[in-house]
């Protein structure tokens, strides 16, 4: 069971990017290419959706707070991929 719960904490930032890409223009609107939130969907899913989710709740850029939460997404990005080392006993 808990493996399933794992597998299902990482894999909703990314459905929640696909659903993004899908069903509005977020993601395009954010980022200037299409290669930043491939690779972000791929290495750092938590770090492009909160980036994405703060760049459209202001005036359309990332300032001041907004980039702590940006940050606090990148360590949970990072978190996840160090607590897999642990569970695997590395």
């Amino acid at each position: 069971m808990p493996c399933l719960v794992a597998l299902l904490a990482l894999i909703s930032p990314r459905l929640a990017l696909f659903a993004l890409w899908l069903f509005s223009d977020l993601l395009g609107d954010a980022f200037e290419s299409w290669v930043l939130p491939l690779l972000g969907f791929f290495l750092l899913p938590w770090t492009t959706l909160a980036y994405a989710a703060m760049w459209a709740s202001g005036v359309n850029e990332v300032t001041g707070f907004e980039w702590f939460i940006v940050v606090l997404a990148f360590f949970f990005d990072l978190g996840s991929y160090a607590g897999g080392g642990r569970v695997r006993g590395d």
